[in-house]
C-alpha cells in the first residue's frame, strides 16, 4: 500500500520543479526584456512589470525541503540574474549622440521636402492665377490696340488721352448691304448689358443704346486659341445686367427676333466693362416695362410677374426711368415743349422767365407753399400770370413761358398736382377773343401733328405699355355753343343739374370725344 504513495509524491514534487523552472525561465525573459528597453534612446527606465501569472504561481508554491545531508541551496538574486541583461542593453554616449543626430537628420529631412513640396504647390498656384487674372485696360491710342488685352475692365476714364476709336450707333447696324454698318464691318459699341447667357462655350448678350435701340452680340469658343477663348468666357460670365460696356465686333446677318436690329448681330472680339452694375438690383428693368394687362394677366399663372408699387419706382427713379416707355415719355414731353416753343416763335411770341419767389400770393382761391425769405415769408409762385400782364403792359404784345407752378392744394384727385411745369401764353387781343382761340388751336394742331410725325417711335414705345389712339384734330377750331355742349353731355346719361356745376371727369373725357380741345366758360359763351 505504501508504494503508490510514494510513487505518487516523486511525481507530484517533479511536476512542481517543472512548472517552477517554466516560471523562473518566464521571469527572466521578462527581466531581459526590461533590461533592453530601458537601455534604447528615450526608452523607459522599467516598462516591464512581473508577471501577474508569476507572482500568483510563487505566492502559492513552497519549495519542498531539501534530502537530508545535502547543501542548501543558494537563492536566486535578482541583480545577479539582471545584470547581464542590463550590461547588454545600455548605451555609451557616444552612441546615444549618433542615434539622437540621426533621428533629427530624418526630421530635417522630412521638413526639407515638405517645405519644397508646398512651395512648389504655391508657385504652380501663382502661375495659373497669373495666366487667368484680367487686369485693368487703358485704350490710350487706337493703333496700339493690339497690344491691349481683348478682355479686362476698362481702367477709369481720366481724359489721359483720345485714343481714335470711333463708337458707332446700335441704328446705323443692320444684315443688309445698304446698312452704314453692314455685314463684314469691324464697329465699336457702347451700350448696357441689357441681358446675357453664357453656358458652355459660348455667350449671348443683348446690348442696349438708350432705351430703345437693341442688338445681339455673341461669343463661341475658338478651338485654335484654347486660352484665349477661356479667359474671354470667363470674363464675360462676370458680367451683371445694366453694366455699361465698350465692346468691338465683326457686323455678320442674323435673324434675332428679341431686338430692335433684327437683321444682324456682333461677333464679339474684345470687350471691356466701364462701369460695373450691382449683381443684385431693386428691380429689373423688363419688370418695369411690362404693361398693367399683361401683369394682371400672369396673376393666374404659376410665375406671376411682380408688380412695382409707386414708392419702389420713385425711390430708384434712375432705374425705373430705362424702361423704354417711362424714358420715352420724357422725351415726348421734351418734344411738346419743342413744338409749342416752335409754334409760338412763328406766331410772333417772345419767351420769358418770371421769378419763383415771390412777396404773396399769386392767384386768390388756390393754395399757397410759404417759406422763410431771410426772416420774411415768400411764397412759391403759383402762376406767371402777374408777370405775363405786365408784358403785355410794357408793349410785348405776345409772351409765354414754360416754367414750374407750386399749388398748395390738397386735393382728393390724382390728377391735382402740387407741382407741374406749365405751358403759358399771354396775348393782346384786338377785337375778340376768338383771335386767342385761333392762336391755341394752331398750337395744339402743331403738337398733336408733330409729336406723330417726329416723335413717332416714341409714341410707339410707349403705347406698348399705355396704350392710346393718336390724336385728331380738325383744320379749323371746333367751336361747340354752351346749350349744344349740355345737349351732348345730357344725350349720354349725364345729369348736369341746373347746368352750373364744374365737370366731373367723365364729363370732360365724353366732351373731348366730340371736341379735342375745351374750355370752361360762363353760360352763353362760346366752347372751343
Amino acid at each position: 500500500m505504501c508504494a503508490p504513495s510514494i510513487t505518487n509524491t516523486n511525481t507530484t514534487m517533479a511536476s512542481a520543479r517543472a512548472r517552477l523552472m517554466l516560471l523562473l525561465a518566464s521571469a527572466a525573459a521578462a527581466r531581459r526584456a526590461a533590461a533592453f528597453v530601458a537601455g534604447r534612446p528615450g526608452g523607459p527606465l522599467s516598462s516591464v512589470a512581473p508577471s501577474s501569472t508569476f507572482a500568483t504561481a510563487a505566492a502559492g508554491w513552497r519549495r519542498p525541503p531539501p534530502p537530508a545531508g545535502s547543501s542548501p541551496r543558494r537563492p536566486l538574486s535578482a541583480s545577479t540574474d539582471a545584470a547581464p541583461a542590463s550590461a547588454a542593453g545600455e548605451k555609451t554616449e557616444e552612441e546615444k549622440a549618433a542615434i539622437k543626430a540621426a533621428r533629427e537628420a530624418r526630421k530635417a529631412e522630412k521638413e526639407r521636402k515638405k517645405a519644397e513640396k508646398a512651395e512648389k504647390k504655391a508657385a504652380q498656384k501663382a502661375a495659373e492665377e497669373a495666366a487667368n487674372r484680367i487686369e485693368e485696360v487703358t485704350y490710350l491710342d487706337a493703333s496700339e490696340q493690339e497690344s491691349y488685352a481683348p478682355v479686362g475692365d476698362m481702367a477709369t476714364i481720366m481724359s489721359r488721352s483720345r485714343s481714335g476709336r470711333e463708337f458707332v450707333d446700335v441704328v446705323d447696324v443692320g444684315g443688309s448691304e445698304d446698312a452704314e454698318h453692314g455685314p463684314g464691318s469691324r464697329v465699336w459699341l457702347r451700350g448696357r448689358v441689357s441681358s446675357i447667357r453664357a453656358k458652355g462655350g459660348s455667350c449671348f448678350i443683348v446690348l442696349r443704346q438708350g432705351s430703345f435701340d437693341t442688338v445681339q452680340a455673341c461669343y463661341f469658343k475658338d478651338k485654335e486659341d484654347p486660352e484665349g477663348s477661356k479667359k474671354m468666357m470667363k470674363y464675360l460670365k462676370t458680367l451683371t445686367t445694366e453694366s455699361v460696356v465698350d465692346l468691338e465686333g465683326v457686323v455678320r446677318p442674323a435673324e434675332v427676333r428679341s431686338c430692335s436690329i433684327q437683321d444682324a448681330e456682333i461677333a464679339i472680339t474684345r470687350i471691356h466693362s466701364v462701369s460695373n452694375a450691382d449683381a443684385m438690383l431693386p428691380f429689373l428693368v423688363e419688370d418695369a416695362a411690362r404693361s398693367e394687362a399683361e401683369v394682371e394677366a400672369s396673376q393666374s399663372t404659376d410665375r406671376p410677374f411682380p408688380r412695382l408699387g409707386q414708392e419702389l419706382r420713385l425711390d430708384h427713379r434712375w432705374l425705373d426711368l430705362r424702361a423704354p416707355a417711362n424714358n420715352a415719355i420724357l422725351c415726348v414731353r421734351s418734344g411738346v415743349c419743342q413744338l409749342f416753343r416752335e409754334s409760338l416763335y412763328s406766331q410772333g411770341f417772345v419767351e420769358i422767365h418770371t421769378p419763383k419767389l415771390v412777396a404773396g400770393e399769386s392767384e386768390s382761391g388756390a393754395g399757397v407753399f410759404t417759406t422763410d425769405y431771410f426772416g420774411t415769408t415768400a411764397c412759391l409762385a403759383q402762376s406767371p400770370q402777374l408777370y405775363k400782364q405786365m408784358a403785355i403792359s410794357s408793349d410785348i404784345l405776345r409772351v409765354f413761358e414754360i416754367g414750374p407752378v407750386f399749388r398748395a392744394e390738397n386735393s382728393h384727385t390724382r390728377r391735382h398736382l402740387c407741382e407741374f411745369t406749365g405751358l403759358d401764353l399771354e396775348m393782346a387781343i384786338n377785337e375778340h377773343y376768338l383771335e386767342t382761340l385761333e392762336v391755341v388751336h394752331k398750337m395744339f394742331k402743331h403738337i398733336f401733328e408733330g409729336l406723330e410725325e417726329r416723335w413717332a417711335k416714341e409714341l410707339a414705345v410707349i403705347r406698348t405699355q399705355y396704350e392710346s389712339e393718336p390724336a385728331v384734330i380738325t383744320d379749323e377750331p371746333c367751336v361747340l355753343h354752351w346749350p349744344e355742349a349740355m345737349e351732348i353731355l345730357r344725350g349720354e346719361g349725364f345729369d348736369m343739374g341746373d347746368e352750373m356745376g364744374d365737370l366731373t371727369g367723365a364729363q370732360v373725357s365724353e366732351w373731348c370725344h366730340f371736341c379735342p380741345i375745351t374750355t370752361h366758360s360762363v353760360r352763353g359763351a362760346s366752347f372751343f
